[in-house]
């Protein structure tokens, strides 16, 4: 499953490139790196592109040791992880994690993160693994279709699996990308999963598969359909703004930015590629009533089920 699941996010990391890429018309820079605890990764980096503010595709392979408090940590989740001695424990982990930021406010951010973990016995054999990951979308203007077409998108590919999936992890998205301290959403939702290790692990790399799959069909027909739309100076200001509270999101609550700082060896800008080129914030600020600004607001606030 490790070799596998490395050979699908490279797979999927050049095809997602290409295709962005080319609604771009800027190539990515390429930053293949290592991690000197053990493994590396692709980063793969556009700023100030023609329709991309920044965007980052990323895939990381890493492996070393989990230290006690880690294991103790993971234990909640996974009974069956153990160091019997004390001692760290060898892990595994392959992910590919994906931010987009458009230069045009009408055309949403997106985020993307698919990801395996493993543990090991002494002896290289697996002791417990899971999957997990999830996509959202984060306008900083609402357009319904946008927001029914992405959830739509992901449905079908959760619906292939289990027709439990999709509301459970819609749900479990809204919950997380909460904004605790703004009582707001980060944006529209999508779906999120984690520690997901109750089926046959070839059931569930199979989900994992077709829901990056489903990545492009989901997002490219939004970004071509709105990259391209006129907007006005003040319409960029509170892309600014919405865009500093995806900022505090990833900084303050996120887990994965937590636990990617706090492991040994981070490689700090992999980590950081999420935060978008330019953010602002504005002290009391308040849209106007009845505007787009405020029904933006009143989504983030309320989640809504978009299929």
């Amino acid at each position: 499953m490790r070799l596998r699941m490395e050979q699908f996010i490279k797979e999927q990391q050049t095809a997602i490139v290409a295709t962005l890429a080319e609604v771009d018309g800027t190539p990515f820079k390429i930053d293949t790196w290592e991690r000197s605890h053990g493994g590396g990764g692709i980063s793969c980096i556009l700023q100030d592109g023609n329709v991309f503010e920044k965007a980052g595709v990323n895939i990381s392979i890493v492996y070393g040791k989990l230290p006690p408090a880690a294991v103790e940590k993971m234990r909640v989740d996974h009974k069956n992880i153990a160091s019997p001695t004390g001692e760290p424990l060898d892990f595994f982990a392959a992910g590919l994690s994906m931010v987009l930021h458009p230069r045009n406010p009408n055309a949403p951010t997106v985020h993307l993160n698919y990801r395996y973990f493993e543990t090991m016995n002494p002896d290289g054999s697996s002791q417990s693994w899971w999957f997990g990951g999830g996509t959202d979308l984060t306008p900083s203007y609402l357009f319904d279709e946008d927001a029914i077409h992405f959830h739509k998108t992901i449905k079908e590919a959760c619906d292939k699996h289990d027709k439990e999936y999709f509301p459970k992890f819609k749900k479990w998205c809204d919950e997380y990308f909460f904004v605790k301290h703004r009582g707001e959403s980060r944006g529209v939702g999508g779906i999120f999963f984690d520690d997901l290790d109750d089926k046959d692990p070839e059931q569930l790399f199979a989900f994992v598969q077709d829901c990056l799959k489903a990545f492009l069909p989901s997002y490219v027909p939004i970004i071509e359909k709105r990259k391209d739309m006129p907007f006005t100076p003040a319409e960029k200001e509170w892309q600014q703004l919405r865009r500093g509270r995806y900022v505090e999101f990833n900084l303050v609550h996120d887990r994965g930015t937590s636990f990617g700082l706090n492991t040994p060896g981070a490689r700090v800008e992999s980590i950081l590629m999420s935060l978008p080129l330019t953010a602002r914030w504005q002290y009391m600020h308040e849209p106007a009533p009845g505007s787009r600004e405020e029904r933006m607001l009143k989504v983030l606030k309320e989640p809504v089920d978009w299929v």
